[in-house]
């Protein structure tokens, strides 16, 4: 059975804010500190301007916050295909009033080069678990795909809705259960490759330097 639902969450297309903040000191090495080069959390800086251009962030394991929502929903299961997350996620870059105040605050902290330098990012992911009584765990499928152009990263998401909704991921899981010969020796990335071939969609891409 399919026990996914697609929700009608999008992403945002304008990959810059522009609302400064009203403060007029240059902000600290701690609000720069962490900083994710290959992800989406967002550093103290950023979650400041993201309150200021609407856009709140929200909490995103432990301590971590980014700008995400949900893609793939799925009522709660204890066995089977289990849905683990499956997610939207964005990264802003910065023009306008805020471009502006970042560029003066940098000549006293240049650390907020790491701000100024990001580039627009959105990204796809989506993982679904298998567990059963006897014992057998695995990933039936754990999909990433990051981009810098808002139209691909775009289309690639309304390519993988059509096919991830269609998949009965309960007969799926059994069947590459019984192909575990072929796979499960594997490393992390040919696993990935072996799953994606399965499943007849693009490949990863993940973990790309934000920064220009």
């Amino acid at each position: 059975m399919n026990y996914i639902d697609l929700t009608d969450h999008q992403f945002t297309s304008n990959g810059y804010w522009d609302q400064s903040l009203e403060s007029l000191n240059p902000p600290t090495a701690h609000e720069l500190a962490l900083f994710d080069q290959n992800g989406y959390d967002l550093t103290g800086l950023e979650q400041r301007y993201a309150e200021v251009n609407c856009a709140p962030a929200k909490a995103h394991r432990e301590h971590r916050r980014a700008l995400k929502s949900l893609w793939f929903t799925q009522p709660e299961r204890v066995e089977g295909a289990v849905l683990n997350h499956s997610l939207l996620f964005e990264r802003k870059g910065y023009n306008g009033e805020a471009l502006e105040q970042l560029e003066r605050w940098a000549q006293a902290n240049p650390l907020v080069y790491k701000i100024i330098r990001m580039r627009p990012k959105w990204g796809l992911d989506f993982s679904m678990d298998y567990v059963d009584r006897a014992g057998n765990v695995f990933e039936v499928l754990h999909w990433e795909y990051d981009g810098f152009d808002f139209e691909e990263v775009e289309t690639r998401k309304q390519q993988l809705e059509s096919k991830l909704v269609a998949i009965d991921w309960d007969d799926a899981a059994a069947s590459i259960l019984k192909l575990k010969d072929q796979w499960h020796h594997l490393d992390f990335f040919a696993q990935s490759d072996w799953k994606c071939n399965y499943f007849g969609i693009v490949k990863e891409r993940f973990k790309m330097v934000i920064w220009e």
